[in-house]
């Protein structure tokens, strides 16, 4: 099974948070934990990649913490993946950076899937920015108000 670890799940959800509350002022990590129920300790660990990725900034100070180090729009979920998870890749031998070459890749028949399977899930992946995600929410949220309209 293909499946993301909370290094990537947690991240993106971090980034979200971020996101959400771009324009208030740069946002401790004791509060992106609290909110979104990841161990401070924890955070820290991934928010020091996606620094030095560029993807968020620090803030030093009383009032420091995170800003999101791009607009939302110019930030996909697939930069949020590769920084925390690494190379997108179903199997190592057709990994983004540096695939394994076994003996049979040339004749292989099922590597040709698992590049459909990569090229896919980055496709996906990089087709959703934060500034998607943060649409996505806001058409939930209406939805959701206007579901508690009418009980």
């Amino acid at each position: 099974m293909l499946k993301l670890s909370t290094k990537g799940r947690y991240g993106v959800k971090a980034m979200f948070d971020l996101a959400q509350h771009m324009g208030e002022g740069p946002t401790s990590l004791k509060s992106i934990a609290e909110r979104q129920g990841i161990s401070e300790h924890y955070l820290e660990q991934l928010v020091s990649g996606l620094r030095k990725a560029g993807l968020v900034k620090s803030v030093r100070g009383a009032q420091g913490g995170y800003l999101l180090g791009r607009e939302p729009d110019k930030i996909k979920i697939g930069d949020i993946i590769r920084v925390l998870e690494g190379p997108i890749a179903p199997t190592d031998c057709v990994s983004e950076e540096d695939p394994e070459i076994c003996s049979k890749a040339e004749f292989c028949v099922t590597r040709a899937i698992w590049e459909k399977v990569r090229d896919s899930i980055a496709d996906v992946l990089d087709s959703i920015t934060l500034e998607t995600m943060l649409e996505d929410a806001k058409k939930i949220e209406s939805e959701r108000n206007l579901y508690m309209y009418y009980i």
